[in-house]
């Protein structure tokens, strides 16, 4: 949002966008991350949650992929209306993850064109250091820190249930919405008392890559210390929320990791409620995870499900809480 202000007020009277490239590969589409118009107060924005079928693939805009895979500077001038598109790379640690879309009613001069030049690099300097604030620098997946503000959006986005819901009917009642997963790896201190915590990290390292492999590119990944990482998806209900944490289990239990050979998660996840909190939400699928590690580890559990059984109390009033 900075950056499309900042550009906007240099070249005065133009559009700006910027399209960063998301999906999996073959898959790739366009996310607008914010878009501001000559005459508009504010920028706007893609939903970072968007259905990825609702994007538009790489190919229906020919010139950004073309700025995109050359890395270089693109300008193209309408001969109908005499507007100009001026598109920058934008660069990233990992190479060149979108473009910049600048439009004007007539071309910028070479003066401007390198004040956003010296724009575009101070942006990376302070994503890089904002980037290394907020991930963990073992895994690179997100830190605890990061965590709580991506949270409570979706707790605000998540649908209130009907007065009177009972816990029982909360899978009908809410049937999309966001899941929270708590990982835990079945035997980690095992792990680095016989093999050393180098090859710990290596665990831990390799972990990461399989959940990034395992989940979309909008779901939020996070490594909370130690053996214990989050999940925060948004599936259509519970059913699908136990597939995905499902196929990230067998991927796990099926990867040979060297040395170590095989290791396995246990998984407890819950639904995350209109208004819920961090630690209320965390408690619960901890709790899941707790449930599976006392009963064969290596498996996925979910609350409301262990609630619906008779295996868990529900502590639903006491969640509602933030005592911490």
């Amino acid at each position: 949002m900075s950056l499309v202000t900042s550009i906007r007020d240099l070249v005065q009277r133009g559009s700006v966008a910027v399209h960063r490239v998301v999906g999996d590969v073959g898959d790739e589409r366009w996310l607008t991350r914010a878009t501001l118009g000559a005459q508009d107060l504010a920028a706007r924005a893609d939903s970072s949650w968007a259905d990825p079928r609702s994007l538009p693939v790489l190919e229906q805009f020919p010139e950004r992929l073309r700025c995109l895979r050359s890395a270089t500077d693109i300008e193209t001038v309408d001969r109908s209306s005499g507007q100009t598109t001026l598109l920058l790379p934008l660069p990233s640690d990992t190479g060149v993850a979108g473009v910049v879309e600048v439009r004007t009613s007539a071309p910028l001069d070479e003066a401007v064109r390198r004040l956003l030049g010296g724009v575009l690099r101070i942006y990376r300097n302070v994503e890089g250091l904002l980037d290394y604030s907020e991930r963990d620098t073992l895994t690179g997946l997100l830190n605890r820190k990061s965590f709580d503000e991506t949270f409570y959006k979706a707790s605000a986005a998540a649908a209130p249930l009907p007065a009177g819901t009972q816990a029982n009917d909360r899978r009908q009642a809410a049937p999309a919405g966001f899941w929270l997963g708590v990982v835990d790896i079945d035997h980690f201190k095992q792990v680095n008392d016989r093999f050393g915590h180098l090859i710990g990290d290596e665990v831990l390292l390799l972990l990461s890559r399989i959940m990034r492999s395992c989940f979309r590119f909008y779901d939020q990944l996070y490594r909370f210390g130690g053996e214990e990482f989050v999940v925060l998806l948004r599936c259509t209900g519970e059913e699908d929320a136990q597939a995905a944490l499902e196929r990230f289990r067998e991927a796990v239990r099926g990867y040979a990791f060297p040395q170590v050979d095989r290791i396995t998660v246990s998984v407890g996840f819950t639904n995350v409620r209109h208004g819920d909190t961090p630690s209320a939400a965390v408690e619960r699928a901890d709790r899941s995870v707790y449930w599976a590690k006392n009963h064969g580890r290596d498996q996925v559990r979910c609350h409301a499900a262990l609630v619906r059984d008779g295996l868990l109390e529900d502590e639903h009033k006491a969640g509602d809480i933030d005592l911490f």
